[in-house]
């Protein structure tokens, strides 16, 4: 389950994806398949959360690692190198940034 909090010892990506109401919902189906199939099951994940905007036009991923070499070492795995293939077909773009966490609220 997704905690917030500060410190947090791990690694935190915040994903954009960019795309039309036309792709939305097989962008969000294709995400939820890599995460469930795919992305829960690397060492060293620890949670993730998916949001998509009232127009449809965005998806934002928060996802929680151990350290940023775990995150990057999914990134590199042949299955989702090709998942992220057929998710850029979906998208214009996408973007993930590595964060700290400062504050929680």
């Amino acid at each position: 389950m997704l905690q917030i909090s500060n410190p947090f010892q791990g690694q935190t990506v915040i994903t954009t994806f960019e795309m039309t109401p036309a792709t939305a919902e097989d962008l969000i189906e294709a995400l939820q398949s890599a995460f469930t199939e795919v992305v829960c099951h690397q060492p060293g994940f620890i949670a993730a959360a998916l949001h998509i905007n009232d127009a449809r036009t965005r998806i934002c991923n928060y996802s929680q690692w151990k350290d940023r070499a775990a995150y990057q070492a999914m990134l590199r795995s042949p299955e989702m190198r090709e998942r992220n293939r057929v998710i850029n077909g979906l998208c214009k773009g996408f973007e993930p940034v590595m964060y700290e966490v400062s504050g929680v609220l």
